[in-house]
């Protein structure tokens, strides 16, 4: 089950890489739900195997090319932002330090294998991969757009992605410049 979890957790980081044309510099906000991954409810068996696990094979697809990650606390934490403080700037840091029945197992493994980690209470990020049903949305920038993967479980987990893009004005009839997609 290890290799798969694995496996599939860098077929959707590559996929949504592809999909979103994420770029060295951007943020991508994870939220993960390790009891969904194992196929218990959200909430209910934390598992700080499967959040390093998954953690660490996003994060080799996602460091490679320069993409932060942005891994969401859960509600205990108040969905607080876990990230390398490389990508915190201008952003309101707070105090917190998730543990594993705390902040939950991914963003605990994010803590643990960030090398200077920080917790920032939002932030507006460029695509983001929701697993297991935690609600990232409002940490995605305006306007979100969903991106269908093939990789659509991770374990028992659903997975559900995004990418943003710029909003458009002018109405339906007004030009816009595709190279900001």
């Amino acid at each position: 089950m290890t290799v798969n979890l694995a496996e599939s957790a860098r077929n959707a980081a590559l996929e949504l890489c592809t999909a979103a044309a994420l770029k060295a510099g951007q943020i991508v906000v994870v939220g993960c739900s390790t009891s969904e991954i194992g196929g218990r409810r959200i909430g209910t068996g934390s598992n700080s195997e499967i959040g390093s696990i998954v953690f660490n094979a996003l994060n080799d697809v996602f460091a490679a090319r320069g993409v932060f990650i942005a891994a969401q606390c859960c509600e205990h934490l108040n969905r607080a932002l876990i990230i390398e403080r490389a990508a915190a700037a201008g952003l309101t840091i707070v105090n917190a330090i998730p543990a594993h029945d705390a902040g939950g197992a991914f963003a605990a493994a994010a803590y643990e294998g960030f090398s200077d980690p920080a917790a920032v209470e939002e932030i507006l990020a460029d695509a983001g991969l929701d697993i297991g049903a935690t609600l990232i949305g409002m940490h995605l920038k305006r306007v979100a757009v969903p991106v269908r993967l093939e990789a659509a479980r991770i374990g028992e987990a659903v997975v559900t992605a995004a990418r943003t893009r710029p909003k458009f004005t002018g109405g339906a009839r007004a030009k816009y410049d595709e190279r900001l997609l």
